[in-house]
């Protein structure tokens, strides 16, 4: 079998030559770029970004896409979706406040 590269985290990746201060911002970088991210069209948490290509991945259903996110019926989508978690948190918050009792 062929060797591969040890997986390191991003301080050991670049070696002496940058700095800690450069290594902490690159990290910071790394791990949200790496993150999973909320879709606009369906509002599910699994969709990877490549920014310096303007494309999105959304894992289970629809595969790459290039997103307009400022396109009228993404806003739309969007404004739905933030709507509709709110009145979601709303409902949880009612179900945890103590009743009443007289």
């Amino acid at each position: 079998m062929a060797k591969h590269t040890k997986k390191v985290s991003i301080i050991r990746k670049y070696g002496t030559c940058y700095g800690a201060s450069l290594w902490k911002m690159k990290k910071k970088i790394e791990i949200s770029q790496h993150s999973k991210h909320t879709c606009s069209f369906c509002g599910k948490t699994k969709m990877k970004s490549h920014r310096h290509l303007a494309l999105w991945f959304l894992l289970e259903n629809s595969g790459w896409r290039g997103l307009d996110l400022q396109h009228y019926s993404a806003v739309r989508v969007k404004s739905a979706i933030r709507k509709l978690k709110e009145l979601e948190d709303q409902q949880k918050c009612y179900h945890l406040r103590p009743k009443h009792t007289q």
